[in-house]
Order: structure tokens, then sequence, then C-alpha cells
């Protein structure tokens, strides 16, 4: 007994001195949602086709619309089918952010398989809206649904200048109506042209069903890149940004120094509100240098989630101080975002289970799964 003691004591500290880390436990509060577990076998989802072509209204020509990369999906349900519009990439130019961006349509009856259409539904065009979409395009979907049927789009308006939020409905996820962007009218235009993206509206289940809701009469969401704010409601389409009494933004919470997202604090699918509160899930990017988390790779992206209350929106109450995913796969790891993201944009509630469907590396759609009755255990945080 004493002899294999030492052996394992001698093999730790071999492995201790020649760099080998062993992986800590990674434990959610009871209010977080998860842990969410990787569909085996079938990840990526969805990835680039280079065979699909779509005559796109502005160029008058083809293009190969899916080309170069599939990702950040929003995600709702239709039909008792699950509906994934996932952003897509053309070849047209070098770089995040320089090619144009369509949204593909993608359908499945599990949630895992999916069966994608030839051609992109939503996109910029010749419309009212070419202004703040092209040549970018429109970029990161964040959808969810109403009582009613009536689906809500928000994206990102990109024309390579400045990235605005959009707003869009539809009945059924393919014919959409553009409204513009969400805070064209507020204070007189004053937020319309700063740079503003990423709108998580809040959602409930009601009677089995993933519904939008309201607080006190308006309907809320989270919204920004750098930091969390808030915006109200009271039609879908026009938004008011929750501000200061000096006029300035309200900052809800914000990057840290020393943790996994304290670059960017980026709000991902829409907040459920539950018997614990409203959980925002959201994507931490991780600051390269002395203000990063030394646990996770320098401006890698990883998942986080918050807590507000739910009888006031505002009132920010805590957030997970390690994230509930990390880029872990190879696929999450090698695209055109090598320091590794799972970017979270599209959740559903189907079968009794959330569906969480992110982006892998900016290069390809991907899946993940929590079941409430045998939750998985969170990526380990290293």
């Amino acid at each position: 007994m004493k002899i294999f003691s030492l052996i394992i004591k001698y093999t730790l500290t071999l492995l201790l001195l020649t760099g080998y880390s062993f992986a800590q436990e990674n434990r959610l509060p009871a209010w977080a949602l998860g842990g969410f577990e990787r569909a085996s076998d079938i990840n990526p989802i969805i990835s680039p086709d280079s065979t699909t072509r779509f005559f796109d209204p502005v160029l008058k020509k083809y293009v190969g619309w899916e080309s170069n990369d599939t990702f950040n999906p929003g995600a709702a349900l239709y039909k008792g089918k699950v509906i994934v519009l996932y952003r897509s990439e053309d070849k047209s130019g070098v770089g995040i952010g320089y090619r144009t961006s369509r949204l593909g349509y993608a359908a499945s009856s599990d949630g895992l398989h999916f069966k994608r259409d030839k051609a992109p539904v939503f996109y910029p065009a010749n419309d009212d809206q070419k202004k703040y979409e092209w040549p970018g395009g429109c970029e990161d979907p964040r959808v969810a649904v109403t009582v009613n049927g009536t689906y809500v789009i928000f994206y990102t308006q990109w024309n390579r200048e400045t990235p605005r939020l959009g707003v869009a409905t539809s009945k059924d996820l393919k014919h959409w109506t553009k409204h513009g962007p969400i805070f064209e009218d507020a204070y007189k235009g004053k937020f319309l042209n700063i740079p503003h993206k990423s709108a998580s509206i809040l959602t409930k289940i009601e009677n089995g069903r993933q519904v939008v809701v309201k607080v006190k009469g308006k309907y809320w969401m989270y919204w920004g890149e750098l930091h969390v704010y808030a915006a109200t409601s009271t039609n879908l389409v026009d938004w008011k940004p929750v501000i200061n009494t000096d006029g300035t933004l309200k900052e809800l919470f914000s990057p840290r120094k020393g943790y996994f997202d304290s670059e960017l604090t980026e709000c991902g699918p829409p907040a459920i509100m539950t018997n614990k509160g409203i959980v925002l899930l959201y994507n931490g990017k991780n600051k390269s240098g002395e203000d990063g988390d030394k646990r996770f790779t320098p401006n890698t992206y990883c998942a986080g989630q918050a807590l507000f209350d739910s009888q006031d929106p505002l009132n920010f109450i805590t957030r997970l101080d390690v994230p509930f995913m990390r880029p872990m796969a190879s696929f999450e790891k090698s695209g055109q975002y090598p320091a590794g993201t799972v970017f979270l944009e599209g959740m559903v509630y189907f079968k009794k289970k959330w569906f969480l469907y992110y982006g892998a590396a900016d290069s390809r759609v991907c899946v993940a799964v929590y079941d409430p009755t045998h939750p998985s255990a969170p990526d380990a945080i290293n």
C-alpha cells in the first residue's frame, strides 16, 4: 500500500511539473439554466455550402450566399418544428465584417437534424432599408414569437459604417416585413447613429410555449455588446432605450477585470422569465493581457448567464463568475475566429427541453441541449 501511494504521489508531481492541468469542476447555482450537453456526433449541424446559389437583387447576379461561413443562429418553433435562421456569408470580401451576410432557413422535427432551404429568406435588397444594410448585410438574428403567433426578429443592419439593430415581423418565419432601426424615433433619434446590436427580448413559458411577455404593460429587451442595456416598447417595433437622468444610457452590467467577460458582455438569445427571476444568457469575451482571465484563452468568447429581478427587469442581481460553456471542440476553435467562440443567439423550449443554438468560431452552427430532468455538467473550468 505504501509503495502504491508513493507511485501515485510521484505520478501527480511529474504531471504538475510537466505542465499538466486538471479540469476543475464547474457548478451552476440554482437559478441558472443548464448544464447543456453538446449533441454528440452531429455537430456542427450547419456548415458552409458552396453549391447553393441565390440571385442577389442588389448585385443583379447569382452569388454563393452561404459559401464562406454559416454561423450565429436565431431559433423559434413553427408548426411543431424547430426553425433556425442562421447568418451566412458569401465570398465577396476578406475578413469578418467585410463580406455580405444573409439569413438562411433550416427546419427540424427533432431539433438536431435540419433540412435547409436553397435560398436565404432574409437579406438586403433594393428597399427602404438598403442604406442601413448594404453592403454588409443582415447579421446575427434573435427570434421570438408572441402569444398570437407573430414572430419578431432583431438583427444587425450592417452598412460597413455603423451597426444598428433592425426589427422585422412575420407569421411564418419566411416572409418578413422590415420595420427599420429600432431606435429610429426614440428621443428624437438621439441613439439612431450610435453603434448598437444584440437584442434579447424577454420571454416566458406559458402553457408549454415560449412566448414574448410584458412586464408592467411593456415589452422589455436587453441589448448591447460592450455593456448590457435595456429598452422598452408597446408595439414590438419602436423601442426606447432606458436612460439615466442625465440622458446617458443606463448600464445594467459591464465587463469585469480578471473574468471571462473582461472585454465584452454581449446579449444572447431571448431572455427567460423563470420562478427564480429573469435569466439572460450572454456572450463574454476574454480580454488579452493582464485584465483577462488567465484560465481561458485570450480573445475567446464564452457563455455566461445573468439574473435580474422578475418584478423589475432593471434590477441586476448576479451573474456567473465562470462560463457554463466555452470553446472545447475542434470546430469551436478553428474557422474564421481561431481564438475560439461559442456564440449564443438562439434557444427554444422544445419537447420539455431547452435547445441552444450557437455559432462556433464564426464559421458553423452547433446545438447543445439542457434536459431539466437530467441536467448535464457545465463545461469544466480548465
